[in-house]
């Protein structure tokens, strides 16, 4: 069950488009709280507002900040939105953020996204690697950001997307089922590629969920299991699927080490066509390390494995004043999982333009 608590704003930390971040005293002197203006309006340094604990109460991985519920300085809060698709519905604060496809005819009859790469990756800290290897081998395509409802549903909470937008790394967001606060909204998956493709005009797209991957140490029981349907959907639709890989040999546990089971399950069980999988050349041990599990799992013999020299990842990152941080990891401490982004993303900058071909190096 939620937490709730009543408190005063005693700072506003930041705040841009989308997202205010505050400290509130509950009681006990100041604790981090952010705001979604979208849902709730601004607040204002002492303002009393309600705030939901529940995560940090929970400690979770994304904890650390509580939500603000309600702003008690409002009698009232309206501002209507664009349509009437409404987003977190049949919850207190569902709002109608309205979508893209409501207001385009021209969207109407679209089944195809004319063989447009689509980058499916499991975790949201892999965008900048998709993003910035897409970029340095094609910096004058356009690249689309689809973010799922699969993890944190707000866009606004990504600072690695606001980061990545402000640098030229992204073209165009949208968010899609109960996900909001892209440049478009969508209502599906399959939409939301037709968005990217004939309404933000991109030349290559990458899905991923938001902040807040969710796991539960079973089989089937991770909502990464999406990046099958991803992939399935963009096959659908006539496009370039392409799996990003989930790779570490710097995480502990078991399940992730090497591949991960989110990669090896998703793409065995999830995923029912045939796709390109990036495989990044790591060189030495860790390459054959993940040949091997790659046909442990049976993927080489499922889908097309495209072995990749992704581009120094790192390296880019730093040029583009990237701090990228996954598992409360920084990227130099697990180069191997974005290098397999990086990969990811060379490809799709290599499969512009053309249909993919089974089996090719990229």
């Amino acid at each position: 069950m939620p937490s709730f608590r009543t408190g005063d704003v005693v700072r506003v930390l930041e705040e841009r488009p989308g997202l205010q971040r505050v400290e509130v005293d509950l009681g006990c002197g100041p604790e981090r709280a952010y705001v979604l203006p979208q849902l709730t309006g601004t607040v204002a340094l002492g303002d009393r507002v309600v705030v939901n604990t529940t995560a940090v109460e929970l400690g979770l991985g994304t904890g650390g900040w509580h939500v603000v519920h309600w702003n008690l300085a409002h009698e009232s809060f309206h501002e209507p939105g664009p349509g009437h698709i409404l987003k977190g519905r049949y919850t207190s604060l569902q709002t109608d953020v309205g979508s893209t496809e409501e207001h385009l005819a021209a969207l109407s009859e679209v089944e195809s996204i004319d063989g447009m790469p689509v980058v499916a990756a499991a975790l949201h800290s892999q965008v900048p690697a998709v993003a910035v290897a897409f970029k340095d081998a094609r910096p004058d395509a356009r690249l689309a950001y689809v973010m799922t409802d699969g993890a944190g549903l707000p866009l606004a909470m990504s600072d690695l997307v606001h980061a990545l937008r402000t640098r030229g790394l992204l073209d165009a967001t949208i968010t899609c089922g109960h996900a909001f606060g892209g440049d478009f909204e969508a209502v599906s998956i399959y939409s939301a590629l037709a968005v990217a493709r004939h309404v933000a005009h991109a030349d290559a797209a990458v899905v991923a969920m938001g902040p807040g991957i969710v796991g539960t140490n079973t089989r089937l029981g991770f909502s990464g299991m999406e990046v099958g349907p991803i992939l399935d959907a963009a096959a659908a639709l006539g496009g370039a699927p392409i799996a990003c890989l989930r790779v570490s040999f710097a995480d502990t546990r078991a399940r992730h080490a090497g591949l991960s089971h989110h990669t090896r399950t998703a793409l065995r069980l999830a995923c029912r066509e045939r796709v390109e999988v990036a495989v990044p050349r790591l060189g030495g041990q860790q390459d054959s390390r993940l040949q091997t599990e790659l046909a442990g799992a049976g993927i080489d013999r499922r889908h097309a494995l495209v072995e990749v020299d992704p581009p120094d990842v790192l390296a880019l990152f730093d040029r583009a004043g990237l701090d990228v941080v996954s598992m409360d990891r920084p990227a130099r401490d697990d180069p191997a999982l974005f290098l397999a982004g990086a990969a990811a993303g060379a490809l799709a900058a290599a499969r512009v333009g053309s249909a993919p071909t089974d089996g090719d190096d990229g």
